[in-house]
């Protein structure tokens, strides 16, 4: 289980590529929606869950994909982070699955939440009083213990495993929460059951037990890493308002003091059906699964659609720079804010992405790396933090040993001013076209690739098949557009700066004599 960036997935995803990979025929069925629709089943029960069902009986498998319409974007403040801590709390298990008696357990959880809300109420006080917080705490981790005593650890996934699944996992980005695995074909019924017990009738056992883990992950990804701190401060400077401002795995105080209450709340406003979509793709039959999916899937409750987000970010107006002064490799990185992938223009800010970083014939690598050895490694972002709201595109570099980050910034720049006073080739603007369309074609030839694909576009969207459309835009995309583009977006004052500067270690102060 992790948090993502958009542009990553998670650890395990190779290898349940390597379980679903089956090559469509003739490029995804020629890369044609009218011959795609006729192996496509769209599904919505009653309650408003909606299921696309890609019919590929080339091996007994399949794999699914469902998007849970909510990420750190969704999140208030005083809980950042809990998008992901209920990502974590899915696998946790239910009435049925994952403990020894849930009878007792659910008693033995209450005493656990009565137990810690005294307790955080003590300690959150402006007078709290050190005695009182101390024998509270005592109190609280007492019935943390009794309550543990019912939990069969990892039983949600270890059937998952024990059946033939593969690598059931999930990923937590500022838009989405999307949990995913592989089984054989004659499982789809487990696979039914599993996924909807689990939104159904989460059960929040060892919640804050899991929340240390959730803290510790912080520490490693982000407070011990150069990187991953200037990365925090470079997102949180670039979004004054918009709720992508904070982390996804939220500030340090939050995880240590989101609630069991808190995340059940969460669950009940963003776990409704209408706010989930999910791909099933592979050896699947429709007229055998959806009568299942009703089922087990209709048992869950319609709810309220979420509420929809209303903090736009407003107009940048000045250029923003974040130094991380710390003895580790210097760093540039810069970013301009974007509209949303939804907007017309997202197939021009792909052409710019592919004419700057795809590969060692792109401009950036030839004018950093290749031609005048700036940096060792340079790339781009093109929807950072987020992709449904107005975002950031990234460009970043590494540079070379005894190159000042000036010196990098310069040469990133000229090459932005190209884009904004010079044409690109048309060479460059085939090149983009072929590798754009062959990139998106490769994605879907994996069961699991098609479907995270399928839910995004359906999501984002509102239907799937934008996701053919789409790849019909890269062929009007034209210089002329790429020169507007570039001179809409380059600007300084829409400009956010992040840049580690290296400085000498601090030397530890030697231990004074007793």
């Amino acid at each position: 289980m992790s948090f993502i960036s958009p542009q990553f997935r998670h650890k395990h995803l190779q290898t349940l590529l390597a379980f679903s990979f089956l090559w469509f025929p003739s490029l995804v069925f020629g890369v044609d929606l009218a011959s795609f629709e006729q192996r496509v089943t769209e599904h919505t029960l009653p309650n408003g869950w909606t299921f696309i069902l890609v019919e590929r009986p080339i091996a007994p498998v399949f794999a699914f994909m469902t998007r849970v319409n909510v990420g750190s974007a969704q999140e208030g403040a005083g809980v950042t982070g809990l998008a992901h801590m209920f990502e974590h709390m899915a696998f946790k298990g239910t009435p049925r699955l994952g403990t020894t008696n849930y009878t007792e357990e659910r008693r033995a959880l209450e005493e656990v939440e009565r137990a810690y809300l005294a307790y955080q109420d003590a300690r959150l006080r402006s007078t709290s009083d050190a005695q009182e917080v101390e024998r509270l705490y005592a109190a609280f981790k007492l019935k943390q213990r009794a309550a543990a005593q019912f939990v069969k650890k990892n039983e949600f996934g270890d059937i998952v495993e024990r059946e033939g699944g593969v690598a059931v996992n999930a990923f937590t980005g500022t838009d989405v929460t999307g949990y995913f695995y592989a089984l054989p074909a004659n499982k789809v019924e487990l696979f039914c059951y599993l996924e909807s017990e689990r939104f159904l009738h989460p059960v929040f056992r060892e919640f804050y037990e899991e929340r240390d883990v959730v803290m510790e992950e912080r520490r490693l990804r982000t407070e011990s890493r150069p990187i991953g701190r200037l990365l925090e401060q470079f997102v949180a400077t670039a979004f004054t308002s918009h709720p992508y401002h904070h982390p996804v795995i939220g500030y340090a105080s939050d995880v240590q003091s989101y609630t069991m209450t808190d995340a059940r709340r969460f669950y009940e406003t963003y776990y409704v059906p209408s706010n989930m979509v999910t791909a099933i793709v592979g050896d699947v039959d429709p007229q055998t699964l959806i009568p299942l999916l009703e089922k087990y899937f209709g048992r869950i409750p319609r709810g309220s659609p979420p509420p929809p987000l209303r903090t736009v970010e407003p107009p940048s107006t000045a250029e923003k720079i974040v130094t991380l002064n710390d003895p580790s490799q210097p760093f540039y990185l810069e970013g301009y804010h974007k509209p949303a992938v939804t907007h017309e223009d997202q197939p021009v800010f792909d052409a710019i992405d592919d004419v700057l970083t795809n590969g060692r014939t792109s401009r950036l690598y030839r004018a950093l790396i290749r031609d005048k050895r700036l940096a060792v490694s340079t790339g781009a972002y093109g929807a950072y933090p987020g992709e449904k709201y107005p975002h950031l595109w990234v460009a970043y570099a590494v540079p070379a040993r005894g190159v000042a980050n000036e010196t990098v910034q310069q040469a990133l720049r000229e090459e932005f001013q190209r884009l904004k006073t010079e044409d690109v080739t048309d060479e460059e603007l085939a090149k983009f076209r072929t590798r754009a369309k062959a990139g998106l074609v490769f994605s879907l030839k994996s069961n699991l690739g098609l479907a995270m694909s399928l839910t995004d576009y359906h999501a984002l969207f509102g239907d799937w098949r934008e996701l053919f459309r789409y790849i019909e835009r890269f062929d009007h995309v034209t210089a002329a557009d790429i020169r507007r583009v570039a001179n809409q977006t380059f600007t300084a004052s829409n400009r956010i700066v992040a840049q580690i500067e290296t400085t000498a270690p601090t030397l530890a102060s030697e231990p004074t004599a007793p």
